[in-house]
């Protein structure tokens, strides 16, 4: 039986932030606190049928050994909605022991109750959305929590027991200095958190931030800024013994993101709920109301292959190519190196023996070089 991931998407928010693109709907949609309730319970419910009907088809193929479930903001739900959805899938699916469960947070919606029974509910890896610590950027993006909520929940988590902690961040925001974004980083970092993720922002279309930025009223971060934010947290994070292992991850020794490495690493995941993408024995498909389907064929492969293995900070092995597509790395793409070896020459793209990867200055065009593959 092969390994399994599953992302399992909750499309509720208390609103949605100025610059998600994410499909997700805030909860004041859907009007009286009943009418919520009444939405996220047929949610949960239709939820279950997914994983029941997915269950039936794959169970005898695939042990899960990660579940991830995200949004949105799959910590609106109740504690008890979490453990129907989580009961569902152990019922239906062959759950390793050691499964890495990880839930995305927001620091406005966890209290000790609920926290105490993602605990017993086998929950053991939080994501928590602080983006920064700064209450004016807070305000700017539009989240539902200041910078002293997140303090506080992220403090009570660990006192409840939970030893695998994410911290989202953001930089590169409008009207973002230098100095608010170090601020930000050393507040966290002073926090020990197991794992740290940090984004640039970038203004996705159907957004508050995207209607901004035809009006004219919002002026992004010059890239000069963005790249000296992202190399400054980067430096930062590795001098503190984090392990920078993915191009916006960076952990402490033995705590990468299980199911993150799946998306990077070309292996099967199954995506449940409204928009979720999966990608199961060389088929991408999307859930509804985004539905699409896509065969992979051995271009597909190989490029994506490529694509999201340089995502990795140890990007791809020249041999795993061989061993999963039975063909020589340099025999598929050896028509590309004229294009390539500039690349090559100034230290952007770097093979060593069995490994190819970007460096440090690749990363900054990392899409230039990806795109080389595809």
């Amino acid at each position: 039986m092969k390994d399994l991931g599953i992302y399992i998407h909750i499309p509720f928010c208390l609103r949605r932030c100025n610059y998600c693109g994410f499909y997700s709907q805030g909860l004041n949609a859907f009007g009286d606190e009943d009418g919520t309730r009444h939405a996220e319970n047929q949610y949960v419910q239709w939820l279950i049928g997914q994983i029941r009907e997915r269950g039936a088809e794959l169970r005898r193929k695939y042990t899960v050994d990660t579940v991830f479930v995200g949004g949105g903001t799959p910590s609106i739900l109740s504690a008890e909605a979490m453990e129907a959805i989580l009961g569902a899938v152990r019922e239906n699916f062959a759950v390793s022991s050691d499964a890495e469960i990880t839930v995305e947070c927001n620091p406005a919606t966890l209290d000790a109750r609920k926290l105490k029974r993602y605990r017993d509910a086998g929950i053991n890896r939080l994501s928590i959305g602080a983006q920064s610590l700064d209450d004016g950027i807070l305000q700017r993006l539009g989240r539902a929590h200041s910078a002293s909520e997140f303090l506080d929940t992220y403090r009570l988590a660990r006192r409840i027991g939970f030893d695998n902690i994410n911290v989202d961040l953001m930089f590169a925001v409008p009207g973002q200095t230098m100095d608010q974004w170090k601020e930000t980083v050393e507040q966290v970092l002073s926090l020990a958190p197991d794992h740290m993720s940090f984004y640039s922002l970038q203004i996705e279309e159907d957004t508050p931030f995207y209607d901004q930025y035809i009006e004219g009223t919002l002026i992004p971060v010059p890239d000069e800024l963005d790249r000296e934010m992202y190399h400054w947290a980067a430096r930062t994070l590795k001098q503190r013994g984090y392990e920078h292992y993915e191009i916006s991850n960076a952990c402490l020794p033995g705590k990468e993101c299980r199911h993150n490495l799946k998306y990077w690493s070309f292996d099967d995941y199954l995506g449940i709920g409204d928009s979720a993408s999966s990608f199961i024995e060389g088929v991408r498909f999307t859930e509804k109301p985004r539905e699409e389907y896509h065969v992979n064929d051995m271009e597909d492969n190989t490029g994506e292959f490529v694509f999201t293995g340089l995502r990795k900070a140890g990007g791809i092995r020249k041999s795993e190519f061989a061993r999963r597509f039975g063909r020589e790395f340099w025999d598929v793409y050896g028509d590309r190196m004229p294009h390539l070896e500039e690349f090559f020459q100034r230290g952007q793209l770097i093979e060593e023996g069995d490994n190819l990867r970007l460096s440090e200055e690749g990363i900054d065009i990392s899409n230039a070089i990806m795109a080389m593959f595809v």
